[in-house]
């Protein structure tokens, strides 16, 4: 017998949330996977602009299992398999990030992309770290830096175009 005081948080995602979080996942798969751009260590895409839409416009836990999974995912098939862990850890706080900036409040245009920024040099940042301990060479690290940072206001140049017809259509 379960005592109702001690459960009281909601702890599964509902039947409307599965499907909505696995619908995402794969569109951040796809945007992830399908234009990858080479770079040094990886690949650039247009998947962190799909995650941070998801930040902005979905409930906390759908965007940040969609930004994991799907971006995870996107690793695995291309063959990237070391990146897997180091990408789960990098998306959660991308998405986190632009999720409290400007997530849980309807923020201006300038505050979004002020967060958008903040997660793109977080996510440049990291994956520079984690291909130095990858690869065991700092220099290999820095060699992805400029893709990452490009990758990164590609994103946010490409997210900021879409969010008007999205909160749109979200409207309608």
């Amino acid at each position: 017998m379960v005592n109702s005081d001690i459960v009281t948080r909601r702890q599964a995602f509902s039947a409307r949330e599965l499907c909505v979080t696995a619908v995402m996942t794969a569109l951040v798969f796809l945007a992830t996977f399908v234009p990858r751009i080479p770079i040094p260590l990886g690949y650039a895409h247009l998947g962190d602009a799909v995650i941070f839409l998801l930040a902005l416009l979905l409930g906390r836990r759908e965007a940040l299992t969609a930004a994991c999974l799907g971006s995870a995912l996107s690793d695995v098939m291309g063959g990237f398999f070391p990146w897997v862990v180091p990408t789960l850890f990098i998306k959660f706080w991308m998405a986190e990030i632009v999720w409290h900036l400007a997530g849980r409040t309807h923020a201006g245009l300038a505050r979004t992309a002020a967060a958008f920024l903040l997660s793109s040099l977080w996510m440049a940042a990291a994956y520079t770290a984690f291909g130095a301990l990858l690869y065991a060479s700092v220099a290999a690290g820095l060699a992805s830096a400029p893709g990452l940072l490009m990758e990164g206001l590609v994103n946010t140049a490409a997210a900021l175009l879409v969010l008007p017809a999205l909160r749109r259509l979200r409207r309608a």
